[in-house]
């Protein structure tokens, strides 16, 4: 049976709760238009520094673990090679495209590049993903960590295409309508659009029936099997989706630092998409964002914070690990759950201040 016809069985009436459901929760809460204004004034408010070291950069990481946790949270598989289909579509970018390395790029405009690149990283997640669907997980982790190994190896070993450990340097930028793209306050804009078009992708997603289904195959896949769902086809299908949200984030990425060198997709990188993801939370989409902020924030002020106390920089990832481990021992949720039980012990204490005032 065909994905679409599958999703046209998910197809039916929509009871008052469904529908509930399925509306914008973002569009009732004050707290959220709040943050898309400052997003928005951001570029006022903010030197060249925060605005992308760590605005920008929170939100190309934000993108790709967001990749990670449409996977994981809505279809229940761990993907550990989101952030080498991002690091697979910014090499492609810089192959294809225009860089400082004349004998290994292509020299096409950006405009035929990113194109080129997003097709071949989709279909290389894609390819991963119908290997790592046969298996469920940690299966599936050892797999696409496994994946995201050998491409660091093969980067990290081929001249020919990748540069080997060098890299490819001074990867050109956009520029068009008389404007220099990769400036700071134009750049900030171009990713914060690219973030809030996947986020609201993903959010869109999850509440059609192509989203329903796919929880149902992460909860019940015999189930869901047994009810005619093709499976396999949905979980590739939604490894499809997250390649090109990563793909995107990796266009983002390339043209930040105008540069993509092997380094950029290590094993250690893998693992900081899957902490940025669960610190954040894996369930909601605003989680991975939440999660990138707080890297990206002790990331750039830890390593000062460690040396002012005579302690070794390298200790960074001690830091980040002890944090990991906090967050997950008090909620597995990472700060959103954090957040929510916060919110149910005030809602809690309020009810019953105000059933012993009601009593009294």
């Amino acid at each position: 049976m065909s994905l679409a016809h599958d999703a046209r069985i998910a197809v039916r009436p929509a009871t008052a709760a469904q529908r509930a459901a399925r509306t914008w929760p973002e569009f009732n809460n004050p707290a959220a238009w709040i943050v898309a204004v400052i997003l928005l004034i951001m570029p006022l408010i903010a030197s060249g520094f925060f605005l992308i070291e760590i605005f920008a950069t929170t939100l190309i990481l934000g993108t790709m673990a967001l990749s990670l946790m449409f996977l994981a949270g809505y279809g229940g598989m761990v993907s550990l090679m989101q952030l080498t289909i991002a690091g697979f579509s910014a090499y492609m970018v810089a192959v294809f495209g225009v860089s400082g390395n004349a004998n290994i790029s292509l020299g096409w405009p950006w405009w035929l590049a990113v194109p080129m690149a997003l097709a071949l990283a989709t279909a290389f997640g894609t390819l991963g993903g119908a290997l790592a669907v046969r298996t469920e997980g940690i299966y599936t982790i050892m797999i696409t960590l496994a994946i995201g190994a050998a491409f660091y190896y093969f980067t990290n070993q081929n001249w020919a295409i990748f540069n080997g450990h060098t890299g490819i340097n001074t990867v050109a930028t956009p520029h068009f309508w008389g404007v220099n793209w990769r400036a700071d306050i134009p750049f900030y804009y171009i990713v914060l659009a690219v973030a809030a078009v996947c986020y609201f992708a993903v959010e869109y997603i999850s509440r059609a029936p192509f989203g329903l289904a796919l929880q149902g195959v992460r909860d019940n896949p015999r189930r869901m099997a047994a009810l005619g769902f093709n499976v396999n086809a949905h979980r590739i299908a939604a490894y499809a989706f997250a390649s090109f949200v990563a793909a995107l984030a990796g266009v983002l990425q390339v043209w930040n630092y105008r540069q993509i060198s092997p380094g950029s997709v290590s094993v250690g990188a893998c693992i900081d998409v899957l902490i940025i993801a669960v610190v954040g939370g894996i369930t909601r989409p605003i989680g991975p964002f939440i999660g990138a902020l707080i890297f990206v924030l002790l990331r750039t002020f830890a390593l000062d914070f460690l040396v002012r106390l005579g302690l070794d920089g390298n200790r960074f990832r001690l830091l980040i690990g002890l944090g990991f481990l906090a967050i997950v021992f008090w909620s597995s949720d990472g700060v959103i759950g954090l957040w929510q039980r916060w919110r149910q012990s005030q809602h809690k204490s309020a009810n019953r201040a105000g059933g012993g005032r009601g009593h009294g």
